[in-house]
């Protein structure tokens, strides 16, 4: 739409490694360490998503919130301690926003910008769901090093306002695993929608 004038742009990064012709490359390599073992490495694409708005900087931040919820870590240590199963799920599930995902917290890039002498407007926002979480990790734990999520906003050298995040589908899709798929493919959708509700 004319007034939201944001643009989408997908950037398809590599982690781990180079793929040529955009091919989907997930492949395991063994390094011997000192201590014996071999060490795993794996090469997957990543997708990343930058949405840029002539929006200010605060406005932005302000809408991207109030989607949030906020998380509780209270209700992780209640569980820690043998405590009730459906309670806990059910204050998880009062803990989420509007866009179905709480902040866990934030890291002010900006701030620490200063030391480098620039002064510059950046956040990082680590969101996320726990219950999206535990579909995936119930069938592959290593799911949860990309849950929660990471979104960076900030302000470039134009002034204007952008939005970034690689996108959960990429990430998760590297454990090829069909149970986790679903979740996936979700998290995108919901990504997006709070995404566009900040920038649009």
């Amino acid at each position: 739409m004319a007034n939201r004038r944001w643009q989408l742009v997908g950037v398809t990064a590599l982690l781990g490694g180079l793929v040529l012709g955009g091919v989907l490359v997930h492949g395991r390599f063994a390094a011997q360490r000192s201590g014996g073992e071999p060490m795993n490495e794996s090469r997957f694409v990543v997708e990343h998503v930058r949405l840029v708005s002539d929006k200010p900087f605060e406005e932005v931040a302000r809408a991207f919130e109030r989607q949030l919820g906020r998380f509780d870590a209270e209700v992780y240590k209640a569980l820690a301690a043998g405590g009730d199963a459906e309670g806990a799920r059910a204050r998880i599930e009062a803990m989420a926003g509007p866009s179905g995902f709480m902040l866990f917290g934030t890291n002010d890039h900006g701030s620490l910008l200063r030391l480098a002498g620039q002064k510059r407007k950046a956040v990082q926002y680590v969101v996320g769901n726990p219950l999206f979480a535990l579909r995936m990790t119930q069938h592959d734990v290593r799911a949860g090093l990309y849950a929660p999520l990471r979104v960076l906003l900030y302000e470039d050298e134009e002034g204007k306002t952008c939005l970034e995040y690689d996108r959960p589908s990429s990430l998760f899709g590297q454990f090829g695993d069909g149970r986790i798929s679903p979740t996936a493919a979700m998290l995108d959708r919901k990504l997006e929608a709070l995404a566009a509700a900040a920038i649009g």
